[in-house]
């Protein structure tokens, strides 16, 4: 496909940590990396500039550890840590695909990973690098949606794809209710107001102040990701008034 063709040039995906685990309880499946890995690798050979940004309920979850026992700010350290380790095992299985890949981390390793610098990581997606960015913000209480649409602001994605298990916002959990609908279109205004959760409130006013679009999609349906750069109709477009 030619360049010309694509919707956008660069983009941001957030996957969460949840979606490397597959059919486990925990943890990570090689598998399933692999195939996120060969589907992140299918967008970036037409040409797209990609970033990923990714979770760590797979591994510990902030809040859960919170509930657990342990303060909040220890648990959300252990949080960002467990990304970093999952950031780490979906830039081993992009490569494997010769790809070039970069992590990024908010929370400063150099023996694992460069220093989250702005000016760099838009010249590794010049040079054709995916990047992966992990340990979210580098601070307690924000979730990795918040960490998601930071970075999308701030390498001037002109899109971000939340990736999930799910085919896009529904009416009801289509988990639970049968009757659930999807949504192909909704503005921010909308998400925030009726409480959808498909993000934090805090991501979705960070996209709605840059008009950043996000679109929700299936992972773990192939071609998806391809076809939303490619200007196809899938999952679920959440954007300004006029995009509904």
């Amino acid at each position: 496909m030619g360049q010309e063709q694509l919707r956008y040039r660069r983009i941001l995906v957030k996957l969460s940590g949840e979606a490397l685990m597959g059919s486990q309880p925990f943890g990570i499946d090689p598998a399933v990396v692999n195939a996120i890995a060969s589907e992140l690798v299918a967008v970036h050979a037409l040409g797209v500039q990609l970033a990923v940004v990714v979770g760590g309920g797979n591994i510990i979850r902030g809040v859960s550890a919170h509930e657990q026992g342990i303060d909040r700010i220890t648990g959300d350290s252990m949080g960002m840590l467990a990304t970093v380790i999952n950031g780490l095992a979906l830039s081993a299985a992009i490569e494997q695909f010769s790809v070039e890949t970069r992590v990024q981390t908010a929370i400063q390793m150099h023996q694992v990973a460069e220093p989250f610098i702005r000016r760099r990581a838009i010249r590794h997606l010049e040079k054709g690098r995916i990047v992966v960015f992990a340990a979210g913000t580098g601070n307690p209480f924000f979730t990795t949606d918040s960490a998601a649409a930071l970075r999308a602001n701030e390498i001037y994605a002109e899109l971000m794809i939340k990736a999930t298990k799910v085919d896009g916002v529904y009416t009801a959990d289509p988990m639970r209710d049968e009757g659930a609908v999807l949504m192909p279109r909704l503005s921010y205004r909308d998400v925030l107001q009726r409480d959808l959760r498909v993000l934090d409130a805090a991501a979705i006013s960070l996209c709605m102040e840059a008009h950043i679009p996000i679109q929700i999609v299936n992972i773990h349906r192939p071609g998806l990701l391809r076809a939303v750069v490619l200007g196809e109709d899938v999952g679920s477009l959440i954007g300004p008034e006029e995009a509904t």
